[in-house]
C-alpha cells in the first residue's frame, strides 16, 4: 500500500498546550474511523466538535489536562499522554470487525539554555525551533528479510526461525541521534499490560532474551547507522496458548549522537561464550546493571 502524504496521528506541542490531528483513515484502510471512537488520555477527553465532512479529528488540551503525566529530568520536562482508539461494537455481538489501539504521545521541552528577553514564567517556553525539530521525529520498527535488505513481507514464522527487527528514526534539521530500544513486550492481546506478557528487552536497553540458553538473540553489530538498531529474536509462543498471534510492542528513544552511551542510553546482549553482558558500543560496566536489574530509568 502506498504511503499517506500525512501522518495518520500528527501532533503539535506549543508552549501550553498540544494539538493532536488524527486522520479519520486511521488505518489506511479506507474504512474511516468515528470520532465518538476516539479519545485523549485517562480522562477520556473528547476532540473538538467534528464536523463529518472533515477527513481529520482534532484534540486541543493543556499540557497538564486529560491526564497527563509529567517527567522531569536533568534536562528536559516531558509531557506524556496517549490517543486511545475504542472501537464500538458491531452489529453482529459474536464479532469484531475493529481492533482497539493506543498512540502514546510526548512532548518534550528544554529546561536549559532558554533565554528570553521576557519574564521568567511558571512554566518552561521552550525554543520554537526546539520544538519544530521534535516533531519532525519519525519512528518506524520493521521486520526485515533474511538479508536485512527490505522489509519482510510475510509475519508468518516457525518456532525455530529468527526475527528479525529493525528499528530506525528519521528527522529533518535535527541534530544527528543515536536511536535506542528501551524495551519491547509481547502479548497474546494488544493489551501491552495483558498476561501473559514477556519483556523480551527491557531495563531500558538491555536484551533480556539473549540470557536464555537456548537463543541465539542479539543486537547485531555494527550498526547501519547510529539512528538505526538491529536486533535478533528468537520465535517464541506463550505456553499453553492456543493462539497463533503474537503482539509486539516496543518503546523507542534517542539521544544525541555525540553524546557517548551510558546506562540509561545502551544496547546490551548477554555473549554466551564470555558469560557476560556485552554493549552494543560503550563500555562493559554500562551493561552490569542489566543482571542486578538496577538500571537507572531511562
Amino acid at each position: 500500500r502506498a504511503l499517506s502524504p500525512r501522518p495518520a496521528v500528527a501532533v503539535r506541542c506549543q508552549e501550553g498546550q498540544l494539538a493532536v490531528t488524527v486522520r479519520r483513515d486511521l488505518f489506511g484502510t479506507g474504512r474511516p474511523v468515528r470520532a465518538a471512537e476516539l479519545s485523549l488520555g485517562t480522562a477520556s477527553c473528547p476532540p473538538l466538535s467534528p464536523n463529518a465532512a472533515q477527513a481529520f479529528v482534532t484534540f486541543v488540551a493543556a499540557l497538564h489536562e486529560c491526564g497527563s503525566t509529567l517527567q522531569v529530568t536533568p534536562d528536559s520536562l516531558i509531557y506524556r499522554t496517549t490517543l486511545f482508539y475504542k472501537p464500538t461494537r458491531s452489529g453482529n455481538p459474536l464479532i469484531v470487525r475493529a481492533t482497539p489501539a493506543e498512540v502514546p504521545i510526548e512532548c518534550h521541552y528544554p529546561r536549559r539554555s532558554n533565554v528570553s528577553s521576557g519574564a521568567v514564567h511558571p512554566t518552561w517556553a521552550p525554543f520554537r525551533s526546539t520544538v519544530a525539530a521534535e516533531e519532525r521525529l519519525r519512528f518506524s520498527l520493521r521486520l526485515m528479510d533474511d538479508e536485512w535488505s527490505r522489509e519482510r513481507l510475510s509475519n508468518g514464522f516457525q518456532l525455530g526461525d529468527s526475527l528479525r527487527f529493525q528499528a530506525d528514526v528519521t528527522s529533518e534539521g535535527h541534530v544527528p541521534l543515536r536511536l535506542f530500544v528501551d524495551q519491547c513486550v509481547a502479548t497474546a492481546t494488544p493489551d501491552r499490560s495483558s498476561s501473559p506478557r514477556y519483556a523480551f528487552i527491557d531495563l531500558g536497553g538491555c536484551l533480556v532474551d539473549s540470557r536464555a540458553e537456548d537463543t541465539g538473540s542479539a543486537f547485531v553489530s555494527p550498526r547501519p547507522r547510529p539512528e538505526s538498531l538491529r536486533f535478533l529474536v528468537d520465535a517464541f509462543k506463550f505456553a499453553g496458548d492456543t493462539g497463533n498471534l503474537l503482539y509486539i510492542s516496543c518503546h523507542l528513544r534517542v539521544s544525541p549522537a555525540a553524546e557517548a552511551p551510558n546506562s540509561r542510553n545502551k544496547a546490551c546482549s548477554f555473549s554466551k561464550a564470555s558469560g557476560l553482558w556485552a554493549p552494543l558500543e560503550g563500555t562493559a560496566a554500562i551493561c552490569s546493571c542489566c543482571d542486578t536489574g538496577s538500571c537507572p530509568s531511562p
